[in-house]
């Protein structure tokens, strides 16, 4: 499966004009360009995901694994009503939700961004994913599924906020990095074009899996 060149018109056309009135006239093309191609990626994609993790989560709508094209404006500076990529997410848990790892997928008019792990950790996570970077079952685990997402491809690690290590923490110097961490996340950026070639959404698979050795941790080590 592959996006259609609807969806780079789209994406491109509510960027440039993201205003209601756009985006009336040219509802037909939202539908052709980014709710009909999201659904189809979604039902595409998760049956495959499923077999790099069983119990991940997904819905082939606008609100489920779709993101709303709405923006919620209410509390932001940035007034434009309408969001310039396509998100879809696939989560863990009984709910639709950030707070567990899942895998991330958007599309935009300048860009196709993969990618897998947490987020902007809450405070108690936070703690618990500084814990168990000090202990040394879960630490050395880190270690090996950051290399092994590394290993696997041209992958940055995000989330390295912190520039003095937390009070109350130390690692060994292996992993000591990974405490100005507050969130861990694998990604991938490729060109927006790439999404309308042929077998798009099967290398899709095949970057998640190999970045899932990092959501597979963090699933073990702060649940769902």
């Amino acid at each position: 499966m592959h996006f259609p060149q609807d969806t780079l018109r789209f994406l491109r056309g509510i960027a440039e004009h993201n205003e209601k009135a756009w985006f009336d006239d040219n509802r037909a093309l939202y539908e052709a360009g980014y709710v009909e191609p999201g659904r189809a990626f979604v039902e595409a994609v998760g049956p495959q995901l499923r077999a790099i993790s069983p119990e991940v989560q997904f819905a082939p709508k606008v609100n489920g694994s779709v993101s709303r094209i709405n923006r919620d404006i209410r509390f932001s500076k940035d007034k434009r009503p309408y969001k310039t990529h396509l998100g879809l997410w696939f989560w863990h848990g009984d709910r639709k939700s950030w707070s567990a790892p899942g895998f991330y997928f958007h599309v935009s008019a300048e860009e196709v961004f993969i990618a897998t792990g947490m987020y902007g950790l809450d405070k108690e996570a936070l703690e618990t994913f500084r814990s168990a970077i000090v202990l040394n079952r879960p630490g050395r685990a880190l270690v090996d599924a950051v290399e092994q997402v590394r290993a696997a491809g041209a992958y940055a690690i995000g989330e390295k906020t912190r520039k003095l290590m937390p009070r109350g923490f130390e690692a060994p110097p292996d992993r000591a990095e990974f405490l100005l961490y507050e969130g861990l996340t694998a990604s991938i950026r490729l060109p927006a074009e790439y999404a309308l070639e042929p077998g798009f959404s099967e290398r899709c698979v095949a970057h998640f899996a190999a970045m899932w050795p990092i959501g597979r941790w963090l699933l073990a080590e702060l649940g769902s």
